[in-house]
């Protein structure tokens, strides 16, 4: 096993560990800023999922400096960034941090262009991320990040900045699935 493609199983590996501290009830205190509190389980969280998130960057960095680029790493990398995400997402929506309406919407963007690619990898296709794609993943990551964070510091000037992360997140999951259904439609007509 190459060097991307072990560091996309220690992103894997990674997302479990992110859910425990997230999850079970530890009581390690939180931080005040002001009259702002996150708790420190929280803060602990945010910077596991962060880099988590970096190493998808640097595993397919290396990829393609090196010449690594394997077919287990374009089937893993992408398995490991949506459960990433949408494991954060669903510990947002248990912990009332992020509307669920919103976090349907991206999961469900997910799983439908999961679906198509799996119907055009059977017709041989292999279709990369396109540039609105990796838009989609980094302003999911700022938002969920922003949130995990309680939106500090942002909160202690009254900027609702998280919220606005996540309404760009939302904008951008909608427009770079209709883009990759409406670029891939021919998947949907029947050739006999």
């Amino acid at each position: 096993m190459n060097l991307p493609n072990k560091i996309t199983i220690a992103r894997i590996f990674l997302i479990p560990v992110f859910m425990v501290v997230m999850l079970v009830p530890f009581d390690w205190g939180v931080f005040t800023i002001d009259s702002h509190t996150l708790p420190i389980t929280h803060f602990i969280g945010a910077l596991i999922f962060i880099l988590a998130s970096t190493t998808d960057w640097i595993d397919g960095y290396f990829a393609r400096k090196l010449g690594l680029v394997t077919n287990l790493g374009k089937f893993l990398d992408p398995l490991a960034d949506k459960l990433l995400v949408s494991a954060a997402l669903i510990i947002l929506v248990e912990l009332s941090l992020a509307p669920s309406w919103m976090v349907i919407i991206i999961i469900s963007r997910e799983f439908a262009v999961t679906g198509l690619r799996l119907v055009l990898a059977g017709e041989g296709e292999v279709v990369a991320a396109n540039m609105l794609g990796k838009i989609k993943t980094w302003t999911q990551i700022v938002a969920i990040s922003a949130l995990l964070l309680h939106n500090l510091p942002f909160s202690l000037f009254g900027f609702p900045f998280s919220n606005i992360a996540l309404w760009i997140a939302v904008i951008f999951t909608i427009i770079s699935g209709l883009d990759y259904f409406m670029k891939n439609k021919h998947a949907f007509v029947n050739s006999k």
